[in-house]
């Protein structure tokens, strides 16, 4: 299993805030020594999760009222393990930036062959389809993972 998983989309307010907290809500059980952390390629750096995230974990269970988001960085990526992008256009993007990213960055909706839009400045009812597909993808990693 994996100790170090990092979440990464753009803002870090929408998606990874929430696949983070998913994630972690799950794996932490399984493995208390696991670490899941995320960053945005063009991080909104210290605000908070966007409240329509916040609202739909908050629903399931799962605070991230705490989430501030964080710029991706070589520190970050030299210390994942494992990296989860929600777009194809990210992890390219990383593997440009980051080459010692190559090889560990992988699309979260790898498994199911898809991309996690964004929901950033939508109605929530588009943060809640993006929830959908990061839940569906935690249920194809799960069993990579365990």
């Amino acid at each position: 299993m994996f100790n170090n998983i990092l979440m990464v989309c753009v803002g870090n307010i929408c998606r990874s805030p929430m696949a983070e907290g998913l994630f972690r809500h799950h794996l932490v059980k399984v493995n208390p020594k696991v670490k899941v952390s995320s960053a945005g390629i063009g991080a909104l750096v210290g605000h908070a999760a966007a409240p329509e995230s916040q609202k739909i974990m908050s629903e399931i269970g799962i605070d991230i009222l705490s989430h501030r988001a964080r710029q991706i960085d070589a520190d970050l990526i030299s210390d994942a393990e494992l990296i989860l992008v929600m777009e194809e256009f990210q992890k390219q993007n990383l593997e440009f930036l980051f080459p010692q990213s190559r090889g560990k960055v992988f699309l979260l909706g790898k498994w199911g062959g898809f991309e996690i839009p964004d929901p950033y400045r939508q109605p929530i009812e588009v943060f809640a389809e993006s929830f959908e597909l990061i839940k569906k993808s935690f249920e194809d990693w799960k069993k990579r993972l365990l």
